[in-house]
């Protein structure tokens, strides 16, 4: 069993930068066979594509939204994924959520099959 658990969420003014952590506890499967993603719900809207990574680092997608802002990167080694926000806005206020998928990278949370609990980024004006 995988389980997810993200860090690095709080409170940041606009322009400012977070970075999120999702680590990796599992019993008996491997990180590496799994694409990892991210997420982000707003409140009063639906959860939304934000970025993922492949299982070994090779290749990320953003949504255009984040594009330019946003970096993310995993360890293997520590079985962690990073996401880096910068010049961050209002609108990127909301919970964040780590997702993991086997092998194959995708966009629609559908496909994930892991997902952490969500962690809180609220950007001020």
């Amino acid at each position: 069993q995988v389980q997810l658990v993200e860090s690095g969420g709080g409170l940041v003014q606009a322009g400012g930068s977070l970075n999120l952590s999702c680590a990796t506890v599992s019993s008996g499967r491997t990180f590496t066979r799994y694409a990892m993603g991210w997420f982000r719900q707003a409140p009063g809207k639906e959860r939304e594509f934000v970025s993922v990574i492949t299982w070994n680092g090779g290749s990320t997608v953003f949504a255009d939204s984040v594009r330019g802002r946003f970096a993310l990167s995993r360890d293997n080694d520590k079985n962690t994924v990073y996401l880096q926000m910068n010049g961050l806005e209002p609108e990127d206020t909301g919970v964040y959520y780590c997702a993991a998928k086997a092998w194959v990278t995708a966009q629609t949370e559908h496909e994930f099959e892991i997902w952490g609990q969500g962690i809180q980024v609220t950007v001020s004006s």
